[in-house]
Order: C-alpha cells, then structure tokens, then sequence
C-alpha cells in the first residue's frame, strides 16, 4: 500500500509514473504544460535551439503568452514579442496569444480551460503557482528549464514538503481572498513556505470564489512556496465542467497525509490588510495606515484583475471620483473580462471616475510601463510585490491591498477602508 500523500505528492507521483513518492525525492516527471512570456520566451527558445532539436514535443502542450510589455512599449519589447511570435508560427504552437487576444497569463489559462485540475504546470513566470487554485501543481521555473520542457515534455523535481492552512469559519464582510493571503504572509514570512506546497482548505476557503482562490494562490510564491493548492470542490468542478479542454484528475490529500506544519486560522482574526514597504510580509491592518498619502492607485494584475476585482472596485468607485492629486489606473487582466466590465457598465463607472482604463497588460506591476512610478511617489496596488524599485523608482514605495482598498485609497488620496467614504 502507497504511504499517505499529500495533493502535491499525488500530482508529482503520478506524472512520475510512481505509485508513491516522498519529500526531499528526486523525480523526473511528464508535464501538461509548458508556460512562458514575452520576457521569457527569447531565453526560453535560444536554450531551446542549443539542444539541437528542431520541433517541440507537444505544440498544443506550450502557452506563449506576451503579456508583461505587450502592447510594445519601445522598440526592445517589440523585438522580444516578435521572438514568440515567429517561434509560435514555426513550431505551430495552437496556444498563443497575440495582443488583442491575449490577456494577463495566469488570468488567461484558467478562463480559457488550458488549466485543469491534476495538470503538472512549469511556467517561465513565478506567478505560475496561481494555477494551484484549480487543484493542480504549477510552478515558477527558469527559462533553460522552460526551453527543455518545450523539447521534451519533462522535467525534474524535488518532492516538496507541504504545508497545511486551514481557515475556519467565515470572512468578515468586505475581507477578500487577498486581504486573506496578506494576513498568511504576514504570519509564516517571505520564506516561511520555502520549497514548500502551500495547501489551503478549511471552511472559509471552501465558501470563496474562483476569482477569490486564484489570489490566494498567485501569491503563494510570495511566502516561497513552490505551489499553493486548493483542493477541489463543487466550486473547481462548476468552474472547470464545459471550460476545461482536457478531462481533468481530482487529487486530495490522505487523512493521516504528513505535513511539515499545519496552521489553524480563525477567519474572524483576518481583517483588511495592506501590505507595507518593501516585503509582501510587512503587513498591517488597514486601518492602522489612514496616514498614508498615495499618488497613484492600480487596479489589475494577475493577482487582482479578474471580474470580480473589477466589480470590487467599482462598487467602490461608483458616484465618486477619484482624489485629483490621485492617478487611478485600472487593468482588466483579460480581454473577456474588459467586454464584461462594458456590458455591465462597470467601464462607465471607470471612466466616470476619471480611471485610466488600459488593454490586458502587466505594465506597471513589475515597474515595465503603464504607471510607472517617480522618486518619491507613493502607490497602492492590487499586484503581489512591493519590492524596492518594483514599480520604478527605488526610492518609490508600493502598498499592496485588495480591490476594494485600492479603489477607496484612490478616492480619498491616502489609505483607507470603502468605510471611509461614508
């Protein structure tokens, strides 16, 4: 009989073609996916061309997603984007995604059923781990190991410990999936997960959104884990059933499965949180940070850009406007999700606050274009790093919040709570 796994155990076992495998375990797997961007890609394919192959092993198993200076911000990016492009048409890749089509990566997959639960996922990207959110095992690898996936299908691994995060009860009104993973970071650390699966369930879990888990996930990696997975329910099934490409596997973690801690959290205990400068763990209550002025606000990102961040944020922004001392832009991460904020109005409201309103992009998150920030200047953000120089200049600071903060720190030109609007 196989020992007790974990979710992330089972996932790696099977890929491995192993009836059990076990932490600290050297293991070379079979993947589903080989992801990569328009930063990634180049390095990606010059690795890939050292080998001395001349087809990728599965076209319909790579994503090229230019998504991080797309549309082209000068003529370096255009270059990089050309790369995937011409790579894509050589090697007839059927999931890539050309400006217009595209969107933010990791809001991409997921709504377009690329992802399914069970998938083993590398992604030149570390915030591939969002895919957890699915019930999959997805990772941040580097580029030479993206460009050897896309030779051959495989890849290794060392069997990660797990850790265990379970929420109980209810959120508070007004508390979201990323006020939730803030309030986790700022409990274990940046490194706290290290190498580690982070595994989240418990009641509060269950009772979330997709939109709500894939935060969560995304930010994963922001505690240094390997992956962030959430197993599946009746909300991964109703989500994945007529979106999914591929029939998907449910994995879930034995009852006597060993974990390397496990953490019990009382979801009454998790208020809004903004993450301070410079670490994603240097985290406080919202409420405790009304003195903070901010020049500019953003809502998006692969973090926070889905459908219902932007419903978020509109509620907030609705009637109002945005501070005049205050720049407010708003990304939806991708295509569908910006026809939906047309069809339900939310662009109108957007607009009606004077919101910059941009095209899918990653622009400013990782300090690339589309809000960039000067020496001195202060942003709130729905993104997941706030690193020195993250969004420009390094003596800028960037907070990080959910939707609804952002949106009502826009308004009132320092941090606060939609509360404070009253």
């Amino acid at each position: 009989m196989a020992r007790p796994m974990t979710i992330a155990e089972k996932i790696l076992a099977a890929h491995a073609g192993l009836d059990e495998v076990e932490p600290g375990q050297l293991i070379e797997c079979d993947l589903d996916l080989v992801l990569s961007n328009d930063v990634t890609t180049p390095i990606a394919v010059r690795e890939f061309k050292k080998i001395g192959v001349d087809k990728v092993f599965d076209p319909e198993k790579i994503v090229l997603v230019p998504d991080h200076y797309t549309p082209n911000k000068d003529i370096n990016s255009a270059e990089q984007a050309k790369i995937v492009r011409d790579f894509a048409r050589e090697q007839g890749i059927t999931h890539y995604y050309e400006v217009g089509c595209m969107g933010v990566e990791h809001a991409l997959l997921p709504e377009l059923g690329v992802v399914g639960a069970g998938d083993l996922v590398i992604g030149a990207d570390s915030h591939t781990c969002t895919y957890g959110a699915l019930g999959a095992f997805s990772t941040g690898v580097g580029s030479t190991d993206a460009g050897v996936g896309y030779a051959t299908g495989r890849a290794w691994f060392k069997v990660p410990e797990s850790m265990l995060f379970r929420v109980h009860g209810k959120l508070a009104p007004g508390v979201t999936g990323k006020d939730l993973i803030l309030h986790i970071i700022g409990m274990i650390g940046v490194d706290g997960a290290l190498y580690r699966a982070m595994e989240f369930t418990g009641d509060a879990i269950h009772a979330l959104s997709m939109d709500q888990r894939m935060s969560i996930s995304n930010m994963a990696i922001e505690a240094g884990g390997k992956a962030g997975i959430i197993e599946v329910d009746d909300v991964t099934r109703a989500y994945l059933d007529g979106r999914a490409e591929r029939p998907y596997t449910e994995y879930h973690s034995d009852p006597d499965a060993s974990y390397y801690a496990v953490y019990d959290i009382d979801a009454a205990d998790v208020v809004p949180t903004v993450a301070f400068p410079h670490l994603p763990s240097n985290t406080r209550p919202v409420a405790e940070a009304r003195d903070v002025q901010i020049d500019q606000a953003v809502i998006g990102s692969c973090t926070n850009g889905r459908m219902e961040d932007m419903r978020q944020a509109a509620a907030v922004l609705k009637g109002r406007k945005v501070n005049p001392r205050v720049r407010c832009i708003v990304i939806p991460a991708t295509q569908h999700v910006y026809r939906q904020c047309v069809d339900e109005g939310l662009m109108d409201i957007f607009l009606d606050a004077n919101c910059a309103v941009s095209t899918p992009t990653c622009g400013p998150c990782l300090g690339g274009y589309m809000g960039v920030l000067a020496k001195g200047e202060r942003a709130v953000s729905t993104t997941n790093r706030n690193f020195i120089g993250r969004m420009g200049s390094p003596d800028s600071e960037v907070y990080l919040a959910s939707p609804a903060v952002a949106a009502a720190s826009a308004v009132l030109g320092h941090i606060g709570l939609p509360d404070d609007l009253d």
